[in-house]
Parts: C-alpha cells; structure tokens; sequence
C-alpha cells in the first residue's frame, strides 16, 4: 500500500471543511438527486436539457464530495504547539504584511482550506513557502501575478 501524503489543516479550517462536505452530503445531493428523478420524468431524455444539467450538477458535486473526503481522510491538524517558535511564520499564523505601501493580512494555511480571496493563503503557495519561517522585520520577495513584489512583515500573531 502507497503511503499518502499527509493533509496539512488548521483546526478552524478542518472544521469548515468538514462542515462543508456534510453540507453537500446531507443537503445538496438530496436535492440534487430529487432534480435528476424530477427531469428523468420528463420524458425522452436525449432532448431534455434540464435533466443534462441535473446530471452535470451532481457530477460535480460527486467529485466534490470526494474531493473532500480524501482530504480529510489524510488530514493531518496541526496544533498551536506544533507549530514552532512564537513570532515566525507558520501554519495557522496570521501575518501582517506591508505589500507595496499596503498593510494586508493573511493566516497561513494548508493547501486544502485556501481562499486567497478571503486571505487564507495555502503554505505551499509561491506567497506562503517564502513567508513561511521568517519573522517581524524581514523583508521577503514573492512573485506576485503583477510581478515580483518586496514585502515587510510586520507581526506575526
């Protein structure tokens, strides 16, 4: 047997992420299986684009459902003590950054609970590999989607 890879999570991210694939097992394929009995009755089924759409949508959410359960099967929940010396960056920090004359926020997490877009930065991405281990004061060069950019770090909490 192939020994996986362990699934680095936070304990909040683990809990959302567990929350999420309960949500998507007892709520969403329920409904979705409803949508595809209730196109299926329809009629003819090679002209019934509402039961296409049925199929496709519980696809993805079979594969999301998945998806999650995989991850979570590996997780590995990396707790405050683990995480090494107070004042570095590290999983489940959050840090506070001056980007270009800008102070921005970000808590490191694992790769599964990323959301960039909410400032959740995954510790393997090109941002959190470079923050990762270093500490108030030091400046840091990442490659941004604008290019590369210095940033100061100043707190970690």
């Amino acid at each position: 047997m192939v020994d996986k890879k362990k699934t680095p999570f936070t304990r909040e991210g683990f809990e959302r992420v567990s929350k999420e694939l309960k949500e998507l097992v007892e709520v969403k394929r329920p409904e979705i299986v409803s949508a595809v009995a209730e196109a299926r009755s329809h009629g003819d089924l090679r002209e019934n684009a509402a039961y296409d759409v049925a199929r496709q949508d519980q696809a993805m959410i079979e594969k999301r459902i998945s998806d999650l359960e995989n991850k979570l099967r590996n997780a590995e929940i990396i707790e405050d003590s683990d995480r090494g010396v107070e004042g570095v960056v590290a999983l489940g920090r959050t840090v506070t950054v001056d980007f270009d004359g800008d102070e921005e926020v970000y808590k490191i997490v694992g790769p599964a609970e990323a959301m960039p877009i909410k400032g959740l930065i995954s510790e393997e991405s090109p941002m959190g590999s470079q923050l990762k281990g270093r500490k108030v004061g030091d400046r840091v060069t990442v490659q941004t989607p604008g290019g590369r950019a210095e940033i100061l770090i100043k707190a970690v909490e």
